[in-house]
């Protein structure tokens, strides 16, 4: 190995500079006669990079750089980078804000640096060794430096008189020679070196000239001279150390002579031990090798030929219309041809054919569910299966598992419309079971042409039985259907249940597997770590190759582990070409088991990865439960297109309150059945009955309403008589039964009428008018029982009922209405008498009804019961209207006979004996209608007004209480009065507080 070229110092001063350019020859240290002829490549670095561990392949062996054949061949690895041209992006925009990250890049200064694991952490206690060592040699020298002082510091004076001297000469070099940037190819520099004005512009050459050029050649030669004078001294100072230096690389290069001839000598040995050791075991690695490769040839090959039989099982499987049989082995050939088979030549159509059958399969499967739900909706209700048992195309196979297959197979497909499908057979299915219950009514009826009548005509056609037997057989019908429905929507629930259970349970499964091998892979870290830590660095020094295919042998077993489950997996779905028959008859008899325990454990077969999601499974679930809920809707807007059509001429209006309450009560056993069924509760249905009960009760009242003011415009106001049957209506609503009794009471027609209604222990005296009445609000009750949805409605109905009699009967009487409507003479005490006991009557029973209305309302509705406090007011303000009257006619009486009154003999006098006729008159209209309660306190009033006539009387005749004749004339009328007052039934203890007529106003 040469040395670097070194400068040799011209001797004599700056002479051997000009004469013969001596400052141009290198000094070089003379060679070893010996060793001369021999030539040395540059050494070279050994790689760099590490080799990749071997493969699998024999190849793979002898890809990286070897160092025993290939010392001498220049390899990819002997290529250096430029790392901070690497690191450098000239895309980003600032890369200049430091010397790091304008070297390396912006990630440099910011990245924090992981201490290397092969680097051990040096300390003091590393170097303790060497300074011991050296401690002795150190002392040694710091004594020599101070014993011999260094002959530089002999003559400072000396050097600092040269180094002035020196420096003195150099100032005296112009500058320009001095610069950095200093080049004879400027112009500018050219012509200031060598200044062309000194010479003469014409082209000869005279003695000026001549002087000139060699003036500065002088010149220029004695700045050469100063320069090389001042580079001599300097080497002169520094050659010890020059010469040291040179001596040292000397030694250098001999020592690196000797290392070459060593590291020859070892790359020779190391040639020769692989020659001799490593490549007959290398060659039996590579054997090996080829055997495996052999091996996995040969599986490939089997796994081919069961692939090669996909196709005609799957066609098998497909005839018998096990479709997720056929799925699964589609998805496994799929795999396969994936990953085990990629790029395979002879089969790179065959995954575009599986694709395509695997469509085929999804168009089969949803036309086999369409026809399933068709058979099964359509089918005869006199089947009591409720999930059909027998399939159409296989006649042996359960329609259950035929069912499970299919929503296993959709769902597998990600089908997840297929309950649209089920849907829309459903609706029509729906409009077939209406259309089948009315062409077998019509049937039996022989007044019905159905030929020549429409659809629609037909159900108006009937009587009304005829139509509610029709009803009826529909509700029946739809129950069927809708249990059907119900039937086999849970058997599809069940599976998307199952399937959804099996996912969540292989996904905790997953969790608590990875737990498990991370505990292990803790327990296992101090023993693999150490070993993992030694081949590693086996192998970064080259020593490990055969550690390393020990590992990757390790490998390879498992990945050939795991081809042969892959092909065993594979051999299962597909055949052998050998076997074929055999095979697809195990094939499919493995299929049909499977398919035939899927409510078991079919999820499970099912890979995760093509499934449906948790979210997408419990959407589907959710989806089936409201499919039954529409089911229940389609069901109740079929029966509300029968109810309508029925409506349409207003023939529901004008039923009996029988046939009405029978209608309600079927459609509301449809309803509660359809809610327990399917757990929802449909409302149009009820809304279209709420409708016809709406008009129901519209025509209803308007119907008493009607026939009550026709019976108050014919109503004479008398007594009438109270026949048994209303007596015994009295008698239910006193013992608790708000209802209209049946009709079947035996012995009601023997017994006589009775004058008097007894409720409660009182005696009525009513009217027939308000026995009619009783009986329609009891209609109304009835009717609240009956229907309870239009409570509200009738009791704003009955409120305007009771609202009607009251005005009613009060322009009737009160107003004398009567006498131009029915032709009364005149309105008598009786009838006054008699129309209030009729509105006490009333009154009597409105909180009755009110607390029966009250039981039927919900909480929030209780504010329309204050419609019964208003008709009460209204009721008592009549009651006291008509009692004012009575004490009204008695008082025009008292003023018209007391104004002629005369104290005067005979006594009694005609006046008050005309007061008492008419007192007894009054009283005996009035006793028999009124209590006695009743007839005290309007005595009590007719008397005060007696009174006070009689006073004012007195007053204008000047009678005082004197005990004169006049007084004592007084005293014996008043006396006379009280007696036959006090002598009338039930009056005998009223205080008619007589002397109250000579109180004197103060």
């Amino acid at each position: 190995m040469s040395s670097n070229p070194i400068p040799q110092s011209s001797g004599g001063g700056g002479g051997g500079g000009r004469g013969g350019g001596t400052s141009d020859g290198l000094f070089q240290k003379p060679r070893d006669p010996s060793m001369a002829p021999r030539h040395y490549r540059t050494p070279r670095s050994l790689p760099d990079v590490c080799p990749k561990e071997p493969t699998g392949d024999g190849r793979g062996l002898c890809d990286g750089p070897s160092v025993v054949a290939d010392q001498h061949r220049w390899t990819v690895y002997n290529s250096k980078v430029n790392l901070p041209a690497a690191l450098n992006d000239p895309r980003l925009a600032k890369r200049e804000s430091d010397f790091f990250t304008k070297t390396w890049g912006l990630d440099f200064a910011e990245t924090d640096v992981m201490p290397s694991f092969y680097l051990p952490n040096i300390t003091r206690e590393h170097f303790s060794s060497y300074l011991q060592e050296t401690a002795q040699r150190e002392k040694i020298h710091e004594r020599c430096k101070n014993v011999c002082p260094n002959k530089d510091d002999l003559s400072v004076p000396t050097i600092t008189n040269n180094h002035d001297k020196a420096r003195a000469e150099l100032e005296q070099v112009p500058k320009i020679f001095m610069k950095p940037e200093f080049v004879l190819n400027d112009p500018a520099t050219f012509n200031a070196v060598l200044p062309w004005s000194h010479f003469s512009v014409a082209g000869g050459k005279n003695s000026r000239d001549v002087a000139s050029s060699r003036l500065l050649q002088e010149k220029l030669s004695h700045y050469l001279d100063v320069v090389e004078v001042s580079i001599a001294r300097q080497i002169s100072l520094r050659s010890e150390a020059f010469f040291h230096a040179m001596s040292s690389q000397h030694e250098l290069q001999d020592q690196m002579r000797e290392t070459a001839d060593a590291v020859a000598k070892l790359r020779a040995r190391t040639a020769a031990i692989d020659r001799v050791m490593c490549r007959g075991p290398l060659r039996v690695l590579r054997d090996a090798l080829t055997r495996n490769n052999c091996v996995k040839l040969h599986n490939k090959l089997k796994l081919m030929a069961a692939v090669h039989q996909t196709q005609p099982t799957v066609q098998l499987l497909l005839s018998t219309s096990e479709f997720v049989g056929a799925l699964e082995l589609i998805a496994t050939t799929k795999e396969v041809l994936q990953q085990e088979l990629q790029g395979i030549h002879s089969f790179r159509h065959l995954g575009s054919q599986l694709c395509e059958m695997e469509r085929l399969i999804d168009k089969m499967m949803v036309a086999d569910f369409s026809t399933y739900a068709q058979s099964d909706l359509n089918r005869p209700f006199e089947e009591d299966s409720q999930v059909m048992e027998k399939v159409t195309k296989q006649p042996a196979a359960s329609g259950k598992d035929r069912l499970q297959s299919l929503v296993f197979g959709l769902l597998r497909q990600r089908k997840l419309d297929f309950l649209d499908i089920y849907s829309d057979e459903m609706i029509r299915a729906a409009k077939n079971v209406v259309r089948q219950c009315v062409v077998k009514s019509v049937s039996q009826i022989s007044e019905i042409d159905a030929d020549t009548v429409k659809f629609h005509e037909q159900m108006r056609l009937m009587t009304f039985h005829q139509w509610f037997d029709l009803l009826l057989d529909i509700f029946e019908h739809f129950i069927l259907f809708l249990k059907r429905i119900k039937a086999t929507l849970s058997v599809i629930r069940n599976v998307v249940l199952e399937v959804l259970d099996s996912s969540q349970r292989s996904r905790l499964a997953e969790v608590t597997s990875a737990t498990n091998h991370s505990n292990e892979d803790e327990e296992e870290s101090g023993g693999s770590a150490l070993n993992s830590g030694e081949a590693e660095l086996a192998y970064l020094t080259h020593e490990g190759l055969f550690i390393s295919d020990a590992l990757n042998e390790a490998e390879q077993r498992s990945s050939v582990t795991a081809q042969a489950r892959a092909q065993t997996r594979a051999e299962a779905c597909g055949s052998d070409s050998a076997s074929a028959t055999t095979e697809s008859s195990s094939s499919r008899e493995h299929n049909s088991n499977t398919t035939s325990s899927l409510p078991i454990g079919g999820a499970a077969a099912i890979s995760e990865d093509v499934m449906p999601s948790d979210l997408e499974l419990g959407r589907v679930a959710n989806n089936v439960q409201e499919l039954l809920y529409t089911a229940s809707d389609v069901s109740h807007d079929r029966c509300v297109k029968v109810l309508m059509t029925r409506a349409k001429d207003g023939s529901l209006e004008r039923l009996s309150s029988a046939e009405f309450v029978c209608l309600s009560q079927a459609v509301e056993s449809f309803v509660k059945d359809t809610e327990e069924l399917c757990g929802r509760r449909s409302m149009s249905l009820r809304g279209a009955l709420q409708s016809q009960a709406n008009r129901f009760v519209q025509r209803f009242h308007e119907e008493r309403k009607t026939k009550l003011s026709l019976l108050l415009d014919n109503e004479r106001w008398k007594q009438a008589e109270v026949p048994a049957e209303f007596q015994d209506l009295v008698d239910s609503i006193a013992d608790g039964r708000i209802s209209l009794p049946d009709r079947k009471h035996t012995g009601s027609e023997d017994r006589k009428p009775s004058e008097f209604l007894c409720v409660d222990g009182q005696k009525y005296a009513v009217v027939g008018t308000v026995l009619l009445l009783i009986r329609m609000f009891l209609e109304y009750c009835q009717c609240v029982n009956d229907i309870p949805s239009i409570t509200t409605d009738i009791l704003t109905r009955l409120t305007d009922l009771l609202k009607h009699f009251n005005s009613r009967s009060c322009q009737l009487v009160l107003g004398a209405g009567a006498l131009q409507v029915v032709g009364l003479k005149t309105i008598t005490t009786r009838n006054l008498a008699l129309a209030s006991r009729c509105l006490q009557l009333v009154v009597h029973y409105i909180p009755v009804i009110r607390a029966h209305f009250e039981t039927r309302l919900q909480p929030k509705q209780y504010s329309v019961l204050r419609h019964f406090d208003h008709i009460t007011k209204d009721y008592n303000d009549h009651i006291a209207e008509i009692s004012a009257k009575l004490v009204a006619i008695m008082d025009s009486m008292f003023e018209k006979a007391l104004s002629k009154y005369e104290v005067k003999a005979p006594m009694p006098s005609a006046c008050l004996r005309n007061v008492c006729k008419q007192m007894a008159k009054m009283h005996e209209a009035i006793y028999e209608l009124l209590p006695e309660e009743q007839t005290q306190m309007l005595f009590l009033r007719i008397n005060a007004r007696f009174n006070l006539h009689l006073k004012r009387q007195l007053a204008r005749l000047g009678v005082i209480n004197d005990g004169g004749p006049q007084n004592g004339l007084v005293m014996v009328d008043v006396a006379f009065y009280s007696e036959n007052v006090q002598a009338l039934r039930s009056l005998e203890c009223l205080d008619l507080n007589m002397p109250e007529i000579w109180e004197q106003k103060r």
